[in-house]
């Protein structure tokens, strides 16, 4: 009898020894909503949480955007662990969810995967209230408005009128303030006041103003064979009716090919000047001081021989036996002073 006692004990202890753990590692999950009745398009919280040994693994179902049973996820998964009681551990898994349908929504449940065995939480309900009525005539759809246009923006175009007013009234006072103050010239010059001025004259005095600068006798010999090409090609180009100041140097000799005719000699010396300047200007060759000065002195001449003849006096009076301008008698005079 005490055999058979002593045995039972045994057999006891050891299967209460193997089938406690067996009982202490089922996990236990629940499933919880914060509310159960929402209004259309309020929020709520839809939890699930499993009590576990610590050193379990407990594979939650997981959610984007929308939860089967008509949810939809606002925030997405939050993830909380706590301890429980018996020494176990709450793992929560939370989302905020709403729904936008007037009815009662059914929750299924939903299956939790653990070592091979799979658990299942409780079913739950939810019911969606619409807090107002929809007047469906009223919010009927309606024809598209016509294009709605608004009245003209006076206002508006006074204040652009007004500051381009602004900006002219600055722009000439800086131009009279630049004008007067800074260049030291009139503020308006009258256009025709002063008649234009025979090109041999112009030619002469700017010949004469090259000579006294002494620009090659400084070494600076492109700028003066710059300025004496300039002089005699608007010279050219107003006296002659060639084009002058836009062709070249040959293209000018070519216009004033005439010249080899009547006045060869005129013609040799006004090319000889153009292709030392050319070479000048675009070859860096270095003439002597004796070709510097013989090129300006053949433009001097050049202008003279093809300057127009100064009327004869006594060709110059009028039938009413008037003499001729004072303008031509002083310029005989300073010739012959010359």
């Amino acid at each position: 009898m005490k055999k058979t006692l002593l045995s039972l004990y045994c057999v006891l202890f050891f299967a209460t020894g193997f089938m406690a753990p067996l009982w202490a590692q089922q996990p236990v999950v629940n499933a919880s909503l914060d509310s159960t009745v929402i209004w259309i398009g309020e929020q709520t919280r839809l939890s699930f949480e499993v009590d576990q040994q610590p050193g379990q693994v407990v594979q939650f179902p997981l959610f984007s955007d929308r939860i089967p049973g008509g949810l939809e996820v606002v925030e997405p998964l939050r993830v909380d662990t706590v301890a429980a009681a018996d020494g176990l551990i709450r793992v929560t898994h939370s989302y905020v969810v709403t729904a936008f349908e007037d009815s009662l929504l059914y929750i299924p449940p939903f299956p939790f995967a653990e070592a091979g065995d799979t658990l299942w939480s409780k079913s739950l309900s939810l019911k969606v209230v619409q807090p107002f009525e929809v007047d469906m005539e009223a919010n009927s759809i309606t024809d598209i408005k016509p294009v709605y246009r608004p009245k003209f923006n006076w206002a508006g175009l006074f204040k652009i009128i007004l500051l381009v007013i602004v900006l002219a009234a600055l722009a000439v006072g800086l131009y009279v303030l630049v004008r007067k103050y800074i260049q030291k010239k009139p503020v308006f010059e009258t256009a025709g006041s002063e008649p234009d001025r025979p090109p041999h004259e112009v030619a002469l005095e700017g010949l004469t103003r090259l000579r006294d600068e002494k620009l090659w006798q400084q070494d600076r010999l492109k700028e003066y064979y710059t300025q004496l090409t300039d002089i005699i090609r608007e010279y050219i180009d107003r006296t002659f009716a060639v084009n002058a100041r836009e062709m070249t140097s040959d293209e000018i000799l070519d216009g004033l090919r005439y010249m080899k005719k009547d006045s060869k000699e005129l013609y040799g010396k006004l090319q000889s000047m153009l292709q030392t300047a050319d070479l000048v200007k675009f070859a860096k060759w270095k003439p002597l001081a004796d070709e510097c000065e013989q090129s300006l002195k053949d433009a001097f001449l050049f202008v003279e021989q093809t300057k127009p003849a100064d009327p004869d006096p006594a060709e110059a009076q009028s039938d009413s036996g008037q003499p001729a301008k004072t303008e031509n008698k002083e310029l005989n005079v300073n010739k012959a002073e010359e």
